[in-house]
């Protein structure tokens, strides 16, 4: 076998027990590898009624038969029931952790079962031990990582794990993160504080020579691209800030405003301007979008956190951002849901808190996220989430396909599940007009599959700034040696959206859940509601489902009934 290596390793963390299984080719095929292999082996395994935080849940960490072969493939997925959205939820990573499983000889990784103390798991190749963690315990990420990095590349829950926050991250290398959705909460319930991974054997590439042409290929394109090259390569994410600021879609004060006044100094050129910058990425990678003061030797926020802690809040010190993004790194705190439910307390209080991150991976403050807290002062209007998960930095009300995006996403309010911001903000493939909702249920559908099937690979989303699914195709059919064709791409990402709608359908999650928050539809630039529903409908007719629910015809056809 090339590309995958076959075996999944499976560890009963109740029974202490640790087996070796064979993954069958033809699953192997049909969803590669992350995304979709994490969800077609939970959704086998598990019942959808399933509470997240029961013995019986399962933990799937995987990585795509691309994993440490190709640039931008220094990544990994996670995937569970989210404790914060009761939907499946699929987490993913950057760094070097999923190279190290890949390396060590395993597609994926299966955690099930709850530990009578606190462990950490070792693998090292085939050697593979459940080690005591009693001395870790209570430890956050940075003192965890600096304990256990010696003996391979750690991927850790901090406090916030431990106390159950609904959303704590999963931390690998330090500063990149499995997160959104709380799968660190699973972690941190099953006594498991860390897996600490390192491989030496690299899988082997079917076809040498396609597979030359078609990483030359990639290359090219990805330093051609100037989203990549000039701007994230440059700024990192911090780029979007100004843009999406000058075009009204920043969602500022909980999403009462879209615009941002007076936060100059939170913008690339500032922060360029006045901290020493430091790039810095995953495994492979040639842009290295991660940034760090290098004076303080200190990580600076993505574009998210700036907003999340910034506008959202109508905070316009820099600095406070910087602090608040190292202290959510150190517990395992998702950001935007951080900031999100702050922002969500503050509408509500009047109050500022963003002084007491410490307090939330403490378990002692706002640890349920904006729903949970919306539900309990009876202000679900003022909330900004979609089934349970609180939408980013990207105002839904200026981006008509992000708003469908978000509305029709499986696990709740997430612009990665197709970033639309790519065509309707920074022109790739091409720049659509935001604002005119023809066309644009079929281009979700189809931003959707293509985002599964990356998901899948497992390649960076950035990527999609310079490649498509005809370049996709050929480096996975060169790695793997089967013949995949461009259509092929989209068809394993259909496969897979499908198959996790089915999953939170089973779950009690059906189509009454895709919609939008209140506030978008009221107050200032509201969305129509009636276009709204337009492109809704629309968009169910492309996917052929019933009311958000696919039907048997649909579901045959993916092989999935």
């Amino acid at each position: 076998m090339y590309g995958w290596t076959g075996r999944l390793l499976r560890i009963d963390l109740s029974e202490e027990k640790i087996r070796e299984e064979r993954i069958p080719e033809g699953i192997l095929r049909d969803y590669v590898g992350g995304r979709g292999l994490g969800v077609k082996l939970y959704y086998d395994s598990v019942s959808p009624k399933i509470d997240p935080f029961a013995e019986k849940n399962l933990l799937v960490f995987v990585v795509g038969p691309l994993t440490g072969a190709t640039p931008m493939s220094g990544r990994h997925v996670v995937v569970s029931k989210s404790p914060l959205t009761g939907t499946i939820f699929d987490s993913n990573s950057g760094g070097f952790w999923g190279k190290e499983l890949h390396y060590a000889g395993y597609d994926a990784l299966i955690i099930q079962g709850k530990a009578e103390k606190p462990v950490y798991l070792s693998i090292h190749d085939d050697e593979v031990e459940i080690k005591n963690a009693n001395a870790l315990w209570g430890l956050n990420v940075d003192e965890v990582t600096s304990k256990l990095e010696e003996e391979g590349s750690v991927a850790c829950i901090g406090r916030a794990g431990e106390r159950g926050v609904l959303y704590a991250n999963i931390m690998n290398d330090l500063t990149h993160t499995a997160g959104r959705g709380g799968l660190g909460a699973i972690m941190g319930s099953k006594r498991l504080k860390a897996i600490v991974v390192r491989g030496t054997k690299k899988p082997e590439i079917a076809n040498l020579e396609d597979y030359k042409i078609a990483m030359k290929e990639m290359v090219r394109l990805l330093e051609a691209s100037p989203p990549l090259n000039k701007g994230l390569r440059v700024f990192g994410t911090s780029m979007l800030y100004d843009i999406v600021n000058y075009l009204e879609v920043m969602p500022t004060n909980n999403y009462r405003s879209s615009h941002f006044k007076g936060g100059e100094k939170l913008s690339e050129d500032y922060i360029l301007e006045h901290y020493e910058i430091e790039s810095h990425g995953c495994w492979g990678c040639p842009i290295n979008c991660k940034k760090r003061d290098k004076k303080r030797n200190v990580e600076l926020p993505e574009y998210e956190t700036i907003w999340a802690f910034g506008p959202n809040i109508e905070n316009r010190d820099y600095e406070k951002i910087v602090e608040a993004n190292i202290k959510c790194n150190r517990y395992g705190i998702d950001t935007i849901t951080a900031g999100a439910t702050i922002a969500l307390y503050r509408e509500i209080t009047k109050e500022d808190y963003l002084d007491r991150i410490e307090d939330i991976g403490e378990g002692k403050f706002l640890t349920e996220g904006a729903k949970r807290l919306a539900e309990k002062f009876n202000a679900l209007d003022k909330s900004t989430d979609v089934k349970g998960l609180e939408l980013p930095g990207y105002d839904p009300r200026g981006l008509y396909g992000q708003a469908l995006s978000y509305a029709t996403s499986n696990r709740g309010g997430c612009h990665l599940r197709a970033y639309l911001v790519a065509p309707e903000i920074i022109g790739k493939p091409k720049l659509i007009h935001r604002l005119n909702p023809e066309d644009k249920p079929g281009l979700v559908v189809i931003f959707q599959n293509l985002s599964a099937a990356v998901d899948s690979l497992v390649l960076c989303k950035f990527t999609i700034f310079a490649m498509g699914e005809v370049e996709y195709s050929k480096l996975l059919s060169s790695v793997t040696g089967m013949n995949y064709r461009s259509e092929d791409i989209l068809l394993i990402g259909e496969r897979i959206y499908n198959l996790e709608r089915l999953f939170n359908v089973e779950a009690g999650i059906g189509g009454e859940e895709d919609t939008l928050p209140p506030k978008i539809f009221s107050g200032e630039n509201a969305l129509d509601r009636v276009i709204f529903e337009r492109m809704l409908r629309e968009y169910y007719e492309f996917r052929e489902w019933e009311d958000g629910v696919p039907t048997e015809d649909k579901l045959k056809r993916l092989k999935l009934k």
